[in-house]
């Protein structure tokens, strides 16, 4: 049932063998423990959207699961369960599927290692091509797959009943009268159901955008469609987009499908709303998507995207400690993971949540996993922060471990061949990773070959001070610990201090020398001594973790820290919240490479920003940003069970940034309609920093009895966002694309 009359995939996957090895299905053992491993057939179904497996439950004999699910693919043994549970003799026979959200990882062993490498090949390439399809591509294939659920009886024919149940499953309720005129007006050969060109037809009337037909007829001034010209005009004055004649023609080459028109230089409809749904019609601006900001500063002068607690899954009492939760971090471009070290059986040094029920890992596996992953997704440095809390002979097999398993990609020590006075760069650091934690001397001793000490007392890290031992009264913050010279000897930028005031650490310690600060007291310093914190951080790093109380891994906000100019604002990156899509959208700029830098006023040393009460200086840049919320399209249904349960949908336009800057508006909701809601309500914003300020876009289910329910999110920095008529795409509470949903809006940010 194809509306388009076109096969759900692009021509380029036609007849390419691992998407035919795909269809046809194979067997494959899944693996769960080391007894429970059983053959399953599994196979992509003929829609390339999902995969069906055999099930041997009585009350699902078989099992679909979308491959929008699906986060990764992972060759070999890389997930926990299969280093676990197989046999190192078996790597190139195994792979792992990783899911979005909460779904465990699925497990997988084929026969033979090509099988397995057909397997992985044919998911990739189907995963990439759907990935890279155009929204409007997206959209069409989410509403076949609609209207395939809809056919009851496979007869690529739709009732009445079956329209309805398509309305409903599309997330529109719509009154019977509308329904069956509706299906009346497309039913043009009277047999009481819809085929072939009368489903085309009515898809047609279903996807119709009115927004975009008004907008097209104010600049198709050309025989009724836009030209080069036209174009140019709409791109200079509708979407204030500094572009020439030759810009306009290479859009119009890119995304005009009709051959006719294209040789003309004219834009149809259809090629207008490609553009307008493809990145140029983004908010975000297109030429931030890449690295596009200097990466030869000194590192403290970037925001670093930093985990706390990297090695848990849920909560901080007694959920799962595991390597998974590093390579997602870092998957999700984290440069921080923090590693809380404690003493395991048999001499081996493991991670868990010291006097708690969370379960324990390896420290050598972490190391192996964090090798492996770190720069998949970003070249830039990594900074294995170290809670340790171990005795000297496992501090010694944990520098032997990282020495030996990062090689040459572990900072020994500074580069260049003289003490340096500040940081190198990410640019330098590209590939590398540095140890963040205690060192028994100060760094010049790198350069002395004939350095003695053995090991020696340091007091205790802060947080590990702060640790309730067994609910017992927490212990003194002056308690000591003996530290491995080993390891001392491989932190080199970083160095854990203790803070005592800003002004001592200005005439006291390095630029290497380093404090963490527990929110409450980062607060407290960023609330009372602004301008003296930014001023820290301008040649020093600081991190900030969340409070220990937080027992339930929740997060603070981290805006007010990065406004003072903290660079590791460490947050729980396994608990889905507001807070993580904030930082989500701070590090969504700048190539997604968990590097920002931070504005020039909060790396000048003559500046004397303070967030908190807004003084006349180059932070003071006034702007009026101006918002019309349109309208949505295909917004998820959020009880995907219930087939009755539409959304009432309204969005909230959120800010955040200086206190000055933090506001919030929102539209009314409309009944009955997450399909194609209009909503066409303005907002103003008044912005007095706009490169600290933050926007994020809030879709919720409006719900008269009870608190509101999320439907999606998304979040950028201010600074990237473009004027006009804009695309914004939406994400799931855990971040993840909902690949056809979507708002639209037109935006003027404009000097107040």
């Amino acid at each position: 049932m194809t509306p388009t009359g076109h096969r759900l995939f692009d021509s380029c996957l036609e007849g390419d063998p691992d998407l035919q090895f795909l269809l046809s299905g194979g067997n494959l053992v899944k693996i769960r423990s080391s007894s429970w491993q059983k053959n399953r057939f599994y196979k992509l179904n003929e829609d390339c959207r999902t995969l069906w497996h055999a099930s041997h439950k009585k009350i699902r004999k078989n099992k679909t699961f979308s491959l929008d699910d699906i986060d990764s693919l992972r060759r070999g043994r890389q997930s926990e369960g299969l280093n676990k549970h197989t046999d190192p003799s078996v790597e190139d026979r195994c792979f792992s599927i990783i899911f979005k959200g909460k779904k465990k990882n699925l497990d997988l062993m084929a026969e033979d290692p090509e099988q397995a490498k057909k397997w992985v090949n044919g998911l990739e390439k189907v995963i990439s091509n759907m990935y890279n399809l155009s929204r409007q591509e997206k959209n069409e294939h989410w509403l076949i797959n609609c209207m395939r659920k809809a056919d009851k009886n496979k007869d690529n024919k739709m009732t009445l009943k079956e329209v309805k149940h398509f309305l409903r499953q599309i997330n529109v309720e719509v009154d019977d009268t509308y329904a069956a005129d509706l299906f009346k007006r497309c039913d043009t050969s009277n047999s009481g159901t819809l085929e072939d060109t009368e489903i085309k037809h009515f898809y047609d009337l279903l996807t119709h955008r009115e927004e975009i037909d008004v907008i097209y007829k104010k600049y198709a001034r050309t025989d009724d469609q836009i030209s080069a010209r036209d174009l140019l005009h709409f791109l200079l004055n509708e979407q204030r987009e500094q572009a020439t004649i030759h810009d306009a023609v290479k859009l119009i080459d890119k995304y005009e499908m009709d051959d006719t028109a294209k040789e003309r230089n004219h834009m149809t409809k259809d090629g207008f709303l490609m553009y307008m749904q493809h990145e140029e019609g983004s908010i975000l601006n297109h030429k931030h998507k890449g690295i596009y900001q200097d990466m030869n500063q000194p590192l403290n002068h970037y925001y670093i995207s930093s985990s706390h607690n990297t090695y848990l899954m849920e909560d901080q009492l007694k959920g799962p400690s595991s390597i998974e939760a590093y390579i997602k971090a870092l998957m999700k471009s984290c440069r921080c993971v923090e590693l809380d070290c404690w003493d395991g059986a048999n001499g081996e040094p493991v991670i868990y949540h010291g006097y708690t029920l969370t379960s324990k890992v390896l420290f050598r596996d972490v190391i192996k996993a964090i090798k492996e992953y770190a720069f998949k997704t970003s070249e830039y440095p990594v900074i294995l922060s170290l809670e340790n809390h171990c005795t000297v002979e496992q501090q010694k097999l944990m520098a032997y471990h990282m020495i030996s398993i990062l090689g040459d990609a572990l900072i020994t020590k500074p580069l260049g061949d003289r003490m340096p006075t500040n940081f190198p760069s990410p640019k330098e650091l590209k590939g590398r990773f540095l140890i963040k934690g205690k060192r028994l001397n100060k760094l010049d001793t790198a350069f002395i070959s004939n350095c003695t000490v053995d090991e020696d007392t340091v007091s205790e890290e802060d947080e590990a001070a702060e640790v309730k031992d067994n609910g017992q009264k927490a212990k003194s913050k002056k308690s000591k610990m003996k530290l491995a010279k080993e390891l001392s000897d491989i932190v080199i930028y970083c160095k854990s201090v203790h803070f005592n005031s800003f002004e001592h650490a200005k005439y006291n310690q390095a630029f290497y020398e380093m404090s963490s600060f527990k929110e409450s007291k980062a607060f407290s310093l960023a609330q009372n001594s602004g301008t003296a914190f930014m001023h820290h951080n301008m040649d020093k790093l600081s991190r900030i973790y969340p409070a220990g109380s937080r027992t339930d891994s929740s997060n603070y906000n981290p805006v007010p820290m990065w406004n003072v100019g903290c660079q590791i604002v460490a947050l729980n990156f396994q608990t889905p919240s507001k807070e993580m899509h904030i930082n989500q959208g701070r590090f969504l700029p700048n190539g997604f490479c968990g590097y920002v830098l931070k504005p020039e006023f909060q790396r000048d040393l003559s500046s004397q920003f303070d967030p908190n009460t807004l003084t006349n200086g180059p932070w003071l840049k006034r702007k009026t940003f101006h918002i019309m919320v349109i309208s949505g399209q295909q917004l998820p249904k959020i009880n995907k069970d219930k087939q009755s349960s539409i959304v009432d949908p309204l969005v909230r336009v959120e800010i955040y940034g200086v206190p000055a800057d933090n506001a919030s508006r929102e539209t009314h909701y409309i009944e009955n309609n997450g399909f194609n809601p209009v909503w066409n309500e303005k907002f103003v914003f008044d912005i007095n920093v706009p490169e600290l300020a933050m926007v994020r876009f809030v879709v919720e289910d409006h719900d008269a009895a009870s608190q509101n329910d999320l439907v999606a999110q998304y979040c950028l920095p201010l600074s990237s966002v473009q004027n006009g008529y804009r695309h914004v795409p939406l994400l799931t509470k855990r971040g993840d694309v909902i690949g056809s949903a979507g708002l639209f809006v037109h935006i003027m940010l404009i000097d107040a």
